[in-house]
């Protein structure tokens, strides 16, 4: 048997992957409600049953996170998004406006490739396949290689738990042997019909360049703000339970603290009492040189990893039960590495006067996570619809800004697929969900005569196209308009005129 390199074989499998799914995605488009609903439901029952199991393979894997925070995620990925998809209409007529004779129906997009990130390599994969299937879509994933068993092995428990219910073969497909050249094989694949992109920048940017619609993600960098009114115990828990959640993997999760001069002192002696551990200078830059590089890039190595595995690398010690490690700052930029997105249990730490100073230093912070999301603890309305100015598609209030992100903790849709809108380059700025993968055609009867339109329009009212004098000008006056101009004439009282109309017509009957 002939042998082929390994990036040959990884195109290959893409080819036919793709060719299946198109398949696939063929037969599901004719499905009914019902049918759709019980493919849905075995999917979520698979999903129960694998979820801690999917969860130790992607800690195993990956090395990123912890176990029980990967299994709610998966837990989120199925069950939680069930209950808020299960009603939402995706076929048919969806919409319908019976006063104006309007109709939206809806059609699937058809074959979707889903890039899954290496943070969130199992939820992503569940959460992606259901969304797809209940706008009655076929989807492909590629991996991230650091990931690719774990992601590989939750694709095949969901395309066997559609199968399994009715649904068509190949309905969720997975790169098996991920390279570069196979996933760039698979976004300008012609069966593939849309990308939702989770993942790097360099590859949300490549999606976006395919040629085909794209569904992107921007890098988060959240700030939360306790403003003086807030709660601050409260604050301080929810924070602390954001952060720490999976060690931080999730882009929404808090990056800097924003406080005012006013708490300061409540704030720092409540993280102290919860678990945050105030690193000296020293101990901040050393943490800032394990924590990046080639300038404010996330070393993987300390990805999802605890403060005490972190304390541990950069040569100093932190107390028993330490949950984050916090590291006081300035100012924002590259002088400052903890101003930018750090997906570990590393939080920067700001103070200022007032909202206003807040206000300025969260733009700052948001510019490298424009689009994003933020977070406010507040008592105050007014504070948060000052902060709702703010550039960031979700603004977050009184709560963890990871859970509240992603819907577990908020009445947003559950979703790991966050938009960042126009800001951060996004072509939504809300939560990914099953009507983000449709067409929707308008049906619309008619209401009125065609051939009446502006004579029926009372609001049709234009002087200068009836000037009879401005028509005759421009030499388009016909036998009728001059009727009429005689005839006002003859009404009017200028006999100097009418006589030179007369003489006028005279003179003609004579050359005749």
């Amino acid at each position: 048997m002939e042998n082929f390199d390994y990036d040959l074989r990884s195109i290959q499998e893409v080819r036919d992957l793709a060719r299946m799914g198109k398949a696939a995605a063929d037969q599901i488009a004719e499905y009914t409600e019902e049918q759709i609903d019980r493919i849905l439901r075995n999917m979520v029952k698979v999903a129960t049953e694998n979820a801690v199991l999917l969860a130790k393979m992607a800690v195993e894997e990956t090395g990123f996170g912890k176990v029980a925070d990967k299994t709610y995620k998966n837990h989120l990925a199925s069950t939680i998004l069930y209950k808020s998809i299960k009603d939402m209409k995706t076929i048919g007529v969806i919409h319908e406006n019976e006063a104006e004779k309007v109709m939206d129906v809806a059609e699937p997009v058809g074959l979707i490739m889903g890039i899954i990130p290496s943070t969130n390599p199992t939820s992503t994969a569940i959460y992606k396949s259901m969304i797809a299937i209940k706008s009655r879509n076929a989807i492909v994933f590629s991996p991230h290689p650091s990931a690719a068993k774990c992601t590989l092995k939750a694709a095949e428990l969901m395309n066997k738990a559609a199968e399994e219910a009715g649904g068509p073969a190949n309905i969720v497909g997975c790169i098996s042997m991920p390279t570069m050249g196979a996933t760039n094989e698979l976004m300008k694949s012609k069966e593939v019909k849309m990308i939702i992109a989770t993942g790097g920048p360099g590859l949300v940017k490549a999606s976006y360049s395919a040629g085909k619609p794209a569904l992107g993600v921007g890098a988060g960098n959240c700030p939360s703000y306790i403003e003086r009114t807030a709660n601050v115990k409260q604050a301080v828990t929810n924070i602390l339970a954001s952060k720490t959640f999976d060690y931080g993997t999730i882009c929404a999760s808090e990056q800097s603290m924003v406080v005012e001069e006013c708490n300061r002192d409540q704030i720092i002696a409540e993280l102290k009492q919860q678990g945050g551990y105030f690193m000296s200078p020293e101990e901040t830059a050393k943490v800032c040189g394990l924590l990046f590089k080639n300038g404010h890039a996330m070393n993987a190595k300390f990805v999802g990893r605890s403060p005490q595995v972190i304390a541990a690398a950069a040569g100093f010690s932190i107390p028993e039960g330490t949950k984050v490690l916090i590291g006081e700052q300035q100012g924002v930029g590259p002088d400052y590495p903890l101003s930018f997105e750090k997906l570990t249990t590393v939080l920067a730490f700001y103070t200022v006067k007032d909202w206003q100073e807040a206000c300025e230093l969260c733009i700052k912070l948001l510019q490298n996570g424009i689009g994003h999301s933020m977070s406010i603890h507040t008592e105050s309305r007014d504070m948060v619809m000052k902060f709702a100015k703010k550039p960031a598609a979700r603004i977050l209030v009184n709560t963890g800004s990871t859970q509240g992100a992603t819907g577990g903790s908020t009445g947003l849709m559950p979703s790991f697929t966050l938009g960042c809108g126009t800001w951060g380059g996004s072509s939504v700025s809300e939560n990914v969900s099953p009507v983000h993968l449709i067409n929707v055609k308008r049906v619309a009867y008619g209401l009125r005569d065609c051939s009446t339109l502006a004579s029926s329009d009372p609001t049709f009212n234009y002087p200068e196209l009836t000037c009879n004098s401005c028509d005759s000008q421009n030499g388009i006056g016909s036998g009728n308009e001059n009727t009429s101009s005689l005839t006002s004439m003859l009404n009017g009282s200028n006999n100097e005129q009418l006589l030179k109309l007369i003489n006028e017509l005279v003179d003609a009957m004579k050359r005749g």
